[in-house]
């Protein structure tokens, strides 16, 4: 089992950035993939990125590429989620998660345990 605590939200203006980061403890962090999720109030959680356990390959939502950077610091046992360029529609709870193992998946299913979220406030 992995505990996971988010850390780095808040409110910003449109156009801003943030910087979101994820401790983890339990499972030896190098040997799980992890992803970010959100969900905004009245929709369901959706992918946003995901970076596998060497951290040499990442995959990103269409909706963030190119604004969003996918990272970790295996010997930290911390993943981070750097947000630049931000928009209203980005506004949710973001979720950490860790994966099964090293594997790569996309599915919010597939992932076996999961942060309390931390609030990401995007305002226009």
């Amino acid at each position: 089992q992995v505990q996971l605590v988010e850390s780095g939200g808040g409110l910003v203006q449109a156009g801003g950035s943030l910087r979101l980061s994820c401790a983890a403890s339990g499972r030896t962090f190098s040997n799980y993939d992890m992803g970010w999720f959100r969900q905004a109030p009245g929709k369901e959680r959706e992918f946003v990125a995901v970076i596998n356990w060497s951290g040499d390959y990442v995959y990103y939502a269409t909706s963030v590429k190119g604004r969003f950077i996918i990272s970790r610091d295996n010997p930290k046992n911390t993943g981070y989620l750097q947000m630049n360029s931000l928009k209203p529609e980005d506004t949710a709870v973001y979720y950490c998660a860790a994966g099964r193992g090293r594997w790569t998946t996309t599915q919010a299913k597939d992932y076996v345990d999961w942060g309390q979220g931390t609030q990401v406030t995007v305002s226009s």
